[in-house]
């Protein structure tokens, strides 16, 4: 891995880990999820990380259709790269999750990089006051569910990215993740620069003590070389801690509503730009340069948005 100056800032606006009864600042309909995004690449995020939701009831959604109205505004708007979810809601298939992929032909577009389990259950330890009837049914399922992400799957994202010219957000919530990708840039599967992105405190994930985050970086560092570039995801409170933590080591870091709805012990954050607001503030007090979108595209060699489908 390269040593950098420029930090790359991804927010994830919105996703499939918490429900819209959670915060009343999460964005759920089209003109929220884009109106965030944009505030939030005003406010220094080079990446827009995005899912979308049925604007009806907040559900998850990979539905194109869902997509077309926050892409158009993204676009219009900014010159953010935008990264489009594959991972969608754990109880999709993998054919509904990539199809905005196939659609739109994005920059970027997250790839989980193994099966797992990936459980949010014990939210409902906190909350308990559901708008939509389907939430907390999801929040329980998430106990006996598999987020199912197999070398098949893996494969056939691959090549679908790869005949669009989109490169990925390679997700890696645990070590053998990393072996995962190290095996299919072996089998020049995938191009490099990899764009790393070592996810940290999910439950079925790796947790979130500083020595998991050192031995991740060591796997990647030994297994991947310098042909990656990496960056921290820390779900909930080690958000903030474990992406600054890693940004001294050489990472990059993501933020936004998807992963943590707070931006203080017991205070939500109002807003994924007030996320990247703070991310921002901090790095600069580092002495860290905040990367822009065209440092990002040069960064990670993307194709640029005029060569997206959209």
């Amino acid at each position: 891995m390269t040593t950098i100056r420029k930090v790359i800032i991804t927010c994830a606006i919105t996703g499939s880990i918490h429900t819209p009864s959670m915060s009343p600042h999460l964005p759920i309909t089209q003109n929220e999820i884009a109106d965030q995004a944009i505030a939030a690449w005003e406010a220094g995020a080079a990446i827009i990380h995005l899912h979308a939701r049925s604007p009806q009831d907040g559900r998850p959604s990979q539905d194109p259709d869902d997509y077309i109205p926050v892409l158009e505004q993204i676009k219009k708007h900014t010159d953010a790269v935008v990264s489009i979810t594959t991972g969608g809601n754990p109880a999709m298939t993998v054919d509904e999750r990539m199809r905005p992929i196939k659609a739109f032909k994005p920059e970027l577009a997250s790839l989980n990089m193994g099966s797992m389990n990936f459980a949010n259950h014990l939210m409902l330890d906190r909350f308990s006051d559901f708008k939509y009837d389907w939430e907390e049914p999801q929040l329980k399922r998430s106990k006996d569910v598999v987020f199912k992400n197999t070398f098949a799957d893996i494969e056939n994202i691959l090549e679908i990215g790869a005949a669009n010219g989109t490169k990925f957000e390679f997700e890696c919530y645990d070590t053998s993740h990393i072996y995962n990708l190290h095996h299919m840039h072996q089998r020049g599967l995938t191009r490099g620069p990899l764009f790393v992105q070592s996810v940290f405190g999910l439950l079925g994930g790796t947790g979130t003590h500083p020595e998991d985050l050192m031995h991740i970086r060591r796997t990647a560092d030994r297994l991947l070389g310098d042909d990656y570039r990496w960056s921290i995801l820390g779900v909930g409170k080690s958000q903030l801690p474990l992406g600054m933590m890693g940004v001294t080591m050489g990472s990059h870091i993501r933020v936004g509503l998807e992963d943590s709805l707070w931006i203080e012990p017991n205070e939500q954050a109002h807003s994924n730009a007030h996320q990247v607001t703070k991310a921002r503030a901090a790095l600069e007090n580092l002495s860290f340069d905040i990367a822009t979108s065209a440092d990002a595209r040069d960064i990670l060699q993307l194709k640029g948005k005029a060569n997206v489908g959209y």
